[in-house]
């Protein structure tokens, strides 16, 4: 029952004729999804939320195409994906999540066909962006989005972007290889993108000493919890009380496991995928995945019940869990992860350091 009411939504989304229409199922969507968060298991909620998060994404890049074909600019020059970082890429946005998002193109034969679909992928691009904006996801604030060039261009481009990034780990460039360790092809030319991730995890299997200064990164956001067992809550303005949820529970243990499986060579895109493959293939004991599964279901369940709101059209959350809503049997939910955030923040430590002594 459950697979034919996802097949039925999937059917009416790739049968929108227009942005409008689009929007309307978005805000259904919103709306029932939401009504469901508490009556599923975190994690099944959150595979059928961005399964639809995937079709609506996919059919706006499918009208944008269209859009140009019928106003003259014609088809795609060549072969493309676009492409999802972030939660986005792991498969974990929540119903309010931004764009964080790029376009890697085919390379061009010659210099007159490289400008041609240089031009070409800029007008896609700005459509997208418009029309995701339409739908209701704000720009990213940190820019990392198919209209900045720096997140579109072609594949070679792209490949010589990622060898700079690995041969020159500062911490910016640290970031960015963190960033696109996420990314997911949802329309298009799938292989643009599985290509750049062979590159990337190649390298850092040839040189581990990468992994040190992916921890730096790994381990900046610290888990919400003090040195006896209190939550750290918000001080000041109107979350004051609450407690951060992205990023004291949530990204603290998506960031410690997407790691993990860079250093073990799990190429899995979710963070519950990622935990999977790193139990199949023997490098963590089935009691510890299984605690950290727990913690990734908490926390994906507490940052979807983070007050959201609309903004010009965009749905927006400070990822604040409030006072209010921390009831006992939440804050007692909310500690358990923690912990659990914390041993493996530990864990991730030792083990870096442990590939990259036998390096």
């Amino acid at each position: 029952m459950e697979r034919l009411r996802m097949e039925k939504i999937r059917a009416e989304i790739q049968t929108a004729a227009d942005m409008e229409r689009l929007r309307q199922i978005r805000d259904r969507l919103h709306k029932e999804l939401g009504q469901n968060l508490l009556l599923l298991h975190s994690l099944d909620w959150n595979r059928e939320l961005n399964q639809a998060h995937d079709w609506l994404i996919a059919r706006s890049v499918r009208l944008a195409e269209e859009a140009l074909l019928m106003e003259g600019a014609g088809k795609a020059p060549g072969a493309y994906a676009f492409v999802l970082f972030g939660s986005g890429g792991r498969g974990e946005q929540t119903l309010w999540s931004d764009q964080d998002n790029g376009l890697i193109y085919e390379d061009a034969e010659d210099e007159r066909a490289a400008a041609t679909a240089e031009a070409y992928f800029r007008i896609l691009a700005d459509r997208i962006g418009g029309y995701l904006q339409l739908l209701g996801y704000p720009l990213c604030v940190g820019g990392v989005i198919c209209t900045n060039d720096k997140w579109r261009k072609p594949w070679s481009h792209y490949q010589s972007t990622l060898h700079e990034w690995l041969v020159d780990p500062n911490w910016e460039h640290i970031r960015y290889l963190l960033i696109l360790a996420d990314m997911r092809a949802v329309y298009g030319e799938r292989s643009l993108a599985s290509r750049l991730m062979d590159q990337m995890y190649a390298y850092t299997e040839r040189h581990p000493a990468i992994l040190e200064h992916m921890l730096h990164n790994t381990l900046h956001h610290k888990i919400s919890l003090g040195v006896f067992g209190q939550l750290i809550r918000e001080r000041y303005g109107e979350d004051a009380g609450g407690v951060d949820i992205k990023y004291g529970a949530y990204i603290p243990i998506v960031n410690g496991i997407r790691l993990l499986a860079i250093e073990k060579g799990v190429r899995a895109e979710s963070t519950e995928g990622r935990i999977a493959g790193l139990l199949e293939g023997g490098f963590v004991e089935e009691e510890i995945a299984q605690d950290w599964l727990e913690a990734l279901a908490i926390a994906v369940k507490l940052r979807s019940l983070t007050p959201f709101q609309l903004e010009d059209g965009h749905y927006t959350t400070r990822g604040k869990l409030p006072a209010d809503r921390l009831t006992k049997e939440r804050t007692a939910e909310l500690k358990l992860c923690l912990r659990i955030g914390g041993d493996l923040q530990k864990y991730v430590r030792k083990s870096i350091h442990k590939e990259i002594e036998q390096g």
